[in-house]
């Protein structure tokens, strides 16, 4: 492995100034019945959101970043998926533990959801003005003559030009980072303590990429809202995330601060993750695989899920699952094997 410490890496160093926690989640755990067997989509996942930072959550396809995120408010079908265990509390109240009427003006006004597709989150026959005025009218005590000038505040606030026009739109006459655009409006309309991003850069092209992901910063820093931002792109969790979290396998394998992870892993599957990256610095080098394939999740996790395609598995690993072990300030891994020591972790 090469020395992450000599890794020009351009992250968010910026110090946290606020530590006031706005959610916590203990013990989450998720599963869905399909025709082949109980898919253990989140396993025993703990973490929290303090207020006003930007928590990046990263992982590959199917490591649980959105069910886990999802979860929180419910959005999950049920069935087939079902919340089996855990809390989150939020204003001292568990979301999980809620009824659903009371969940839903939690949605919205306090925790905020950007989709990753608007296409499939706005209705296609109904005009943008009308979709923004009634989500005024469910959720808020705002007078009818009041909503349509909110509604071109927030169209005027996520950088939609002309949005006296641009109310009487339809979806499919937007591009996809005007339609993105509209969705985060939706989400800030009851200025949320709260906005998670399930990769809502996803679909659209690198250029409205930088705009949106410059957008949400820029929001973040004007309304003080607190970001979780869920994505597999390394680079953008590296220049806006003050921590983040690794997820493989429905668990969390590692967290801490942004500009020590990426300095300094402790999970080979972040070492793995960061290796695959693109580098502009290191020309004529070769892409690093993570060799082997994600689990499938059939079976409840009895041993480390990473241990088949760890290049540092050993028997304790195909054995037991480790914990979420604090190995520093503010610094967790889920992992038997000490990188720094370069050798069997000593927790019993």
């Amino acid at each position: 492995m090469d020395n992450y410490h000599d890794r020009p890496y351009q992250t968010n160093e910026k110090p946290m100034t606020a530590v006031e926690t706005v959610l916590k989640v203990s013990g989450l755990t998720t599963r869905f019945e399909t025709q082949d067997g109980v898919v253990h989509a989140v396993n025993d996942v703990s973490f929290s959101v303090r207020k006003g930072e930007f928590l990046g959550v990263v992982g590959e396809s199917g490591s649980g970043k959105s069910v886990t995120m999802m979860s929180l408010l419910r959005l999950i079908p049920m069935p087939p998926g079902k919340i089996v265990g855990g809390e989150a509390i939020y204003d001292e109240i568990d979301l999980l533990g809620l009824e659903l009427d009371d969940l839903r003006s939690i949605r919205g006004d306090h925790i905020g959801f950007i989709f990753q597709d608007p296409m499939t989150s706005l209705n296609p026959v109904l005009t943008i003005g009308y979709q923004l005025t009634e989500w005024l009218k469910v959720n808020t005590d705002m007078a009818e003559e009041e909503r349509e000038g909110r509604a071109i505040e927030l169209l005027e606030l996520v950088g939609i030009p002309s949005p006296e026009q641009r109310l009487k739109s339809y979806p499919h006459e937007l591009s996809g980072g005007m339609r993105q655009r509209v969705m985060i409006a939706l989400a800030l309309a009851a200025s949320p303590n709260i906005l998670i991003a399930d990769e809502p850069t996803t679909a659209l092209d690198v250029t409205i990429q930088a705009q949106i992901i410059e957008l949400v910063k820029d929001l973040r820093e004007k309304l003080g809202t607190a970001v979780v931002w869920i994505t597999h792109d390394l680079g953008v969790v590296a220049g806006l995330a003050d921590r983040v979290i690794v997820m493989y396998g429905g668990q969390i394998v590692e967290e801490g601060p942004v500009a020590e992870i990426y300095a300094s892993p402790k999970h080979p599957y972040t070492i793995g993750l960061l290796d695959s990256v693109p580098r502009v610095d290191q020309k004529g080098s070769e892409l690093v695989s993570i060799p082997g394939a994600p689990p499938a999740l059939y079976a409840e996790p009895e041993r480390c899920t990473f241990a088949v395609r760890c290049p540092y598995a050993f028997d304790r690993c195909l054995q037991e699952n480790p914990p979420l072990i604090t190995v520093s300030t503010d610094r967790s891994v889920a992992c038997w094997y000490d990188i720094d020591k370069e050798g069997p972790r000593h927790v019993w």
